[in-house]
């Protein structure tokens, strides 16, 4: 029994003293490079990954949480002195049904409504779909205003929702 433990290499009974030099000097580089990797990459363990980050990749904001209607890419392109602005926003309905999207913008609670048919998507600010005017917006180009957007059932959602002017290309035909 004795030559079987010892071709095997177990060392029943011995301590760590007794080790060879050789399996001392492994167990120490296996200690060290453990330490090594968990010190290296701890912090990953514990930091946010920014690809699991939702943000409004555009001008605009999403809006989620405002009930079944999904608000994309919502902004407002005012005049100059921000007295007035067209609400933008591509609003998409998934549901089997007709839904309508309430809107209140700014302190005054300047009130919006707009009826989005079942499964369809209808972008406020394009060819088929006008934008819609915001009068006494009182909010400079520059800034966020905040508004409220509900639909359906659902409590609905506060967002900021940027206010731009129509100084770039792109935004010049959707300004007031």
């Amino acid at each position: 029994m004795i030559s079987i433990h010892r071709r095997n290499g177990l060392t029943r009974g011995r301590s760590a003293a007794a080790l060879g030099p050789r399996n001392r000097r492994l167990i120490a580089s296996l200690s060290i490079g453990g330490a090594l990797v968990l010190t290296a990459t701890g912090c990953s363990m514990i930091s946010p990954q920014a690809t699991t980050i939702a943000y409004s990749a555009a001008e605009g904001t999403n809006v989620y949480d405002s009930g079944p209607l999904e608000v994309r890419n919502a902004l407002i392109v005012a005049n100059e002195d921000g007295s007035e602005g067209n609400f933008v926003a591509a609003i998409v309905n998934r549901t089997e049904d007709s839904q309508t999207l309430n809107i209140e913008i700014g302190e005054d609670g300047a009130s919006l409504t707009v009826r989005v048919p079942a499964n369809t998507t209808v972008s406020l600010g394009s060819d088929e779909d006008e934008p819609l005017l915001v009068e006494e917006l009182d909010a400079l180009p520059g800034t966020d205003v905040t508004a409220f957007f509900q639909s359906g059932d659902a409590e609905g959602a506060l967002a900021s929702v940027p206010v731009l002017d129509g100084s770039l290309d792109y935004l010049s035909a959707l300004a007031p």
